[in-house]
C-alpha cells in the first residue's frame, strides 16, 4: 500500500510539474512581484493535499483545515483534467494546429467544469425506488425507508452541511432510515469539535435511524467512531442482526476492514427467511451471495460511482454494480453514489444522491 501511495503521488507531482511548466509561458511576462505570487499560489495550491493527510490528526482550527481539505483535494480534479486537455493540445500543435493563448483558456474552460461539479455536488438528487417484496410485514403493506450513504462528515462536510441533509431526509416523513456506512470521514476532530451529534440526533423515523460501518469509520478508528455515534440515536450494527416491531429483519455487516468479520452465511442464519431481510453492506462486492443466502433487499455505497469522470469508467469494472438498481433472482440491489463525498468538493458524470424506497409487501400479517 505504501509504494501505491507513492507512485500516486509521485504521477500527481510530475502532472503539476507539466501544467506548471506550460502555465510558465504565461507567468514569465509578469512583473516580478507577479511571478513571485503566481509561483507561491501554485505551489502552495499543488502541496496542500499532503497537509489534508498530513495534519488531520492535529486538532488545528477547524476553517484552517476546512480549506486546506478543499483546496487540496480539489486541486486533484484540477490536475487531472488540466493535464488531460493541456496534453490534448500539444497534441493538436504535432499536426501544425496551435491555438493561441491556450494555457487561458483551458484555465478558464477546467474551472468552468469545476463550477459544475461543485454545483452537481451540492445538490443531490431524490432517487426513489419502488421494489415488492413477497413476504409479509406485520401491519405494514408499504414502507418508506431514505437509504443513505457516504456522508463524510468531517472537513469537507460540516455541521452546517449536515443541517441540510438532515433535513432533506426528515422531509421525506420516513417510517425508516438506513446508512450504508463512511458517516464520517478520515478523523473525528471536527465532527466533534462541531458537536456534529447534535444534528444527527434530530433524524426523525417511528422504526429508528440504523447504521453499519463503513471503511472511513476504521479510518478514523472504529473505536472512537462507535463512541461517537453512541452520542447519537443511531443504532450501529457491526455483524449483527435486529428485528424491527413490524418483523422485517436488518442484517449490518462489519466492513471488509475488518478481516475477522463474521460470513454472510452466519448472519442470514440468525434470520427468518419467511420474514423480509434488509441488508446493510457497504462494499458492493459477491452479490451472489446475498441471492444464495435470500436477502430480499442490499443496500451499499462506497463506490461514489467514481465521483467524477474518467473515474467511473475505472469503477464501472471493478464492480458488477458500481451505482443504481439491479435485481438477481428475489433480490432487489441498490448501490448509492453517495449522499455526498470524500476529498474534492466535485461531481463531474456523477450525482450526489438520497434514495427513498417505497416498498410493498405480498401481504400484511395483521397479527
Amino acid at each position: 500500500m505504501p509504494t501505491f501511495f507513492i507512485i500516486i503521488f509521485s504521477v500527481y507531482l510530475l502532472g503539476n510539474a507539466y501544467i506548471f511548466y506550460k502555465g510558465w509561458q504565461v507567468i514569465k511576462t509578469f512583473p516580478m512581484a507577479g511571478k513571485i505570487a503566481a509561483v507561491t499560489a501554485f505551489w502552495f495550491m499543488a502541496l496542500a493535499v499532503f497537509g489534508v493527510f498530513l495534519l488531520r490528526d492535529l486538532n488545528l482550527p477547524y476553517q484552517l483545515m476546512h480549506w486546506i481539505h478543499l483546496l487540496g483535494t480539489g486541486w486533484l480534479v484540477f490536475t487531472l483534467y488540466m493535464v488531460m486537455l493541456l496534453l490534448l493540445l500539444d497534441i493538436l500543435h504535432l499536426f501544425k494546429l496551435r491555438i493561441k493563448h491556450s494555457f487561458l483558456y483551458a484555465t478558464a474552460l477546467i474551472s468552468m467544469v469545476l463550477a459544475y461539479g461543485y454545483y452537481q455536488y451540492k445538490h443531490p438528487e431524490t432517487n426513489v425506488i419502488n421494489i415488492v417484496i413477497n413476504k409479509p410485514a406485520k401491519s405494514y403493506q408499504q414502507l418508506k425507508v431514505v437509504a443513505i450513504s457516504d456522508i463524510h462528515l468531517g472537513y469537507g462536510t460540516d455541521k452546517e452541511q449536515l443541517k441540510d441533509y438532515v433535513d432533506l431526509i426528515n422531509e421525506q416523513r420516513p417510517d425508516l432510515i438506513l446508512i450504508g456506512g463512511d458517516l464520517i470521514d478520515n478523523s473525528l476532530h471536527p465532527v466533534l469539535d462541531q458537536r456534529m451529534e447534535e444534528e444527527l440526533n434530530l433524524l426523525h423515523a417511528p422504526l429508528g435511524v440504523y447504521m453499519i460501518p463503513g471503511n472511513h469509520e476504521y479510518i478514523s478508528g472504529m473505536e472512537a467512531s462507535r463512541d461517537f455515534i453512541a452520542k447519537t440515536s443511531i443504532v450501529l450494527l457491526q455483524d449483527s442482526v435486529v428485528t424491527l416491531p413490524n418483523g422485517i429483519q436488518l442484517i449490518g455487516r462489519d466492513d471488509a476492514n475488518n478481516r475477522k468479520r463474521e460470513s454472510l452465511d452466519s448472519l442470514a442464519a440468525q434470520v427468518d427467511p419467511s420474514l423480509p431481510v434488509i441488508m446493510l453492506n457497504h462494499q458492493p462486492f459477491e452479490l451472489d451471495k446475498a441471492v444464495d443466502a435470500g436477502i430480499d433487499l442490499q443496500f451499499s455505497g462506497h463506490t461514489h460511482r467514481g465521483q467524477v469522470w474518467p473515474m467511473t469508467l475505472v469503477v464501472d469494472r471493478m464492480f458488477e454494480l458500481s451505482h443504481g438498481y439491479k435485481r438477481k433472482g428475489n433480490t432487489h440491489f441498490y448501490v448509492s453514489s453517495g449522499l455526498s463525498l470524500w476529498g474534492p468538493p466535485f461531481r463531474i458524470g456523477t450525482q450526489s444522491e438520497m434514495v427513498v424506497f417505497n416498498i410493498t409487501f405480498s401481504q400484511a400479517d395483521k397479527g
